[in-house]
């Protein structure tokens, strides 16, 4: 009995199906790799997963050959992680989702007629893919709503201050020279990290001063003064997150919230190339 393989069909799947599960691990950890490094992670595992099957031996033993080197390589590639705990915590999130999506694909299989027959082609496999990885992304979307709290740790100089903060989907502020995503700050917490009273005025403007302009409900417009702080480390979910040179906005009216959260985070922080997982 023999199998004939068209690689270049298979290579196409696999590369796809990886582009899906990185896609939302990448969401699971805040979106800290870029387009050409998730698809280069996908093709690249892909690659590895063929090479084996194109050997002689067992078909079991050249899919594990296959699957686990090329699950190392795409998570390197794609996230590139700084050290060994980063990369079980990011191996354990690629698990996760490849199980759910082998697992929903045999549901619809068993229970929904026609699945079976539309996966004897690519296009079919393909499909069923998308339809699967929107699934999955609409509930990772769902528990980053339910879970938007986070510690936050800013480092300045020599000082620094661990604070809670929120992560507002609302918040689209941007700081107008360079376009760079501003988190919304407690004016008293910021004293506090630049050792600055309250009472007393600042004797010169810091490093990174920006003036920003910003719109608001019920209050049409404003200013918020903006500091670039030079580190801010995220902890959420068991994953850490450096950002290097973040604007903050200090604000007064950070109330709502009755002392939970000092800050309200831009999520679009979390597409900066110049973060990084650890």
């Amino acid at each position: 009995m023999y199998y004939e393989l068209y690689v270049d069909s298979l290579f196409l799947i696999n590369f796809c199906m990886n582009l899906y599960l990185l896609a939302i691990v990448n969401r699971a950890v805040w979106r800290t790799a870029t387009r050409k490094r998730l698809i280069s992670g996908a093709a690249a595992g892909a690659a590895l997963y063929i090479v084996p099957l194109l050997l002689s031996g067992p078909v079991w033993l050249k899919v594990i050959i296959g699957f686990v080197p090329g699950a190392v390589i795409m998570i390197l590639i794609t996230f590139q992680v700084k050290n060994l705990k980063a990369f079980f915590k990011i191996a354990e999130k690629l698990m996760l989702y490849t199980f759910l999506t082998g697992g929903i694909l045999l549901f619809l299989i068993r229970r929904i007629p026609g699945v079976r027959e539309a996966l004897v082609n690519v296009m079919g496999i393909m499909v069923m893919g998308a339809f699967i990885f929107l699934y999955l992304s609409y509930r990772r979307e769902r528990k980053d709503r339910k879970s938007n709290l986070c510690r936050v740790t800013l480092i300045t100089g020599g000082a620094q201050i661990a604070l809670d903060a929120l992560l507002d989907t609302g918040n689209s502020l941007r700081e107008p020279i360079s376009g760079k995503p501003v988190s919304i700050l407690d004016k008293a917490v910021f004293e506090e990290l630049c050792m600055v009273s309250k009472n007393d005025a600042m004797e010169e403007i810091p490093a990174g001063y920006r003036v920003i302009p910003y719109h608001s409900i019920g209050k049409k417009r404003g200013i918020l003064q903006g500091y670039l702080i030079p580190e801010m480390i995220i902890e959420s979910e068991g994953i850490t997150k450096i950002c290097k040179d973040v604007y903050v906005g200090i604000s007064e009216d950070i109330t709502a919230s009755d002392g939970v959260y000092k800050m309200i985070l831009n999520p679009q922080i979390f597409g900066e190339q110049q973060t990084e997982v650890v």
